[in-house]
């Protein structure tokens, strides 16, 4: 992997995690994470060009999903589960 491809995947990874963090809700926000967390982790070794620019174009558009539901979940508020409000009380 070239030394600019590499520098693009790690921004991008960088922009997955920090847009993911945004989800009001708990639920979506671990799972978001994991998945990302996970997705790299398991191509991490792929060198070959064009299965590198697939799975770049494929974050890409992950990202952008990620961007519009991050949008919708803000507009409508839900309960706090039980671990967010554990989380909240630990903290005061």
């Amino acid at each position: 992997m070239a030394t600019s491809s590499k520098s693009q995947v790690l921004s991008l990874y960088r922009m997955l995690m920090k847009e993911s963090k945004k989800f009001p809700s708990y639920n979506y926000r671990t799972y978001a994470l994991r998945r990302i967390r996970d997705a790299f982790r398991e191509n991490r070794t792929v060198s070959d060009p064009k299965a590198v620019e697939t799975l770049l174009n494929r974050a890409w558009d992950s990202l952008a999903v990620i961007q519009r539901q991050v949008s919708i979940g803000k507009l409508y508020t839900a309960q706090k589960t039980v671990v967010e409000d554990r989380g909240a009380k630990a903290t005061d």
